[in-house]
């Protein structure tokens, strides 16, 4: 089958290095599973990679999409498929690196998502109606179409409430019922870094205070100004919300820094809970967790 190498695993982890390493001991290129550097503009707060950090290897999948605008994992997937099948067409094997699990598994497994591919008209429709009713409203919306699903889904986590939505009203499927993501279309190692806990939310908090440092609430007012609305997809994502809501309330910036570092510590025990079951991944320690000794690993 065609190869693939996946570095995943919590946020903060070091995942970039590691992959841009592993691409280039393997003459090869990076694609991005990360539902936040997919947007354009949005820099400080996702902790995009900067050309040094890039190491000089092709990235992909990074500032493709406008701010303004949705993306679903059915997008993404079409997208990174595409990319991912041209690299191995080359000779080359493609290294995916991220955090966000449902890409990453939409990628390696037979997702067909009902057929339901992304619809402008209905994304609008479920944003509106978010606007003008509120999160509340919409999960009703959700509970009576696909119950099942809304036991699975959090209210706050609105992305994929419009999406299993947006998945009924286009198939006439509901989300619960497609049967996907049993067969893997490639051969793929995936591995993620297991930092102690302790140590894995002192670099979150790093991180973050990095953030603010570098200008995020400036970045988050530039882009209010510039249009993109307090609902948009990509204004929910952490550390972009909780500034939005600080600036609404009047926190102070070591507010907001701290209801950051909370939400990301959470968001990255999800991913941690979400990796655990991913067929067949390797945890490493940071001392196991070079290049070279990933690269070694595709030839076991």
């Amino acid at each position: 089958m065609k190869k693939i190498l996946v570095i995943c695993g919590a946020t903060a982890t070091g995942k970039t290095a590691l992959a841009a390493g592993c691409a280039g001991l393997l003459g090869s290129e990076v694609i991005s599973a990360d539902s936040q550097l997919i947007y354009k503009q949005l820099n400080i707060g996702t902790a995009k990679p900067t050309e040094e950090e890039m190491m000089g290897v092709p990235h992909h999948m990074i500032d493709v999409v406008d701010p303004r605008q949705n993306f679903s994992v059915s997008d993404y997937r079409r997208l990174a498929k595409s990319i991912a099948d041209s690299l191995i067409e080359c000779g080359k094997i493609p290294v995916v690196c991220g955090g966000t699990g449902f890409y990453i598994k939409s990628l390696l497994f037979d997702y067909s998502y009902g057929n339901a591919g992304g619809d402008a008209a209905v994304r609008e429709k479920y944003d509106k109606i978010l606007k003008d009713r509120g999160k509340e409203y919409l999960y009703g919306l959700l509970k009576q179409a696909d119950a099942a699903s809304a036991e699975r889904i959090h209210p706050n986590d609105v992305k994929r409430v419009v999406r299993a939505l947006e998945i009924f009203e286009v198939s006439g499927k509901k989300k619960s019922d497609i049967s996907d993501g049993r067969n893997a279309l490639y051969d793929y190692l995936a591995v993620a870094v297991d930092y102690p806990r302790a140590e894995l939310y002192d670099r979150i908090d790093r991180r973050v205070d990095a953030m603010f440092e570098s200008g995020l609430v400036d970045e988050v007012k530039a882009l209010l100004a510039e249009g993109v609305g307090i609902n948009c997809q990509s204004m929910q994502a952490i550390g972009y919300k909780e500034v939005i809501e600080g600036l609404q309330n009047g926190y102070s910036q070591c507010t907001m820094r701290d209801i950051i570092k909370q939400n990301t510590r959470h968001y990255a025990k999800r991913q941690l809970t979400f990796f655990k079951k991913l067929p067949g991944i390797i945890w490493l320690d940071k001392e196991e967790a070079r290049a070279d000794a990933i690269v070694k690993l595709l030839d076991d």
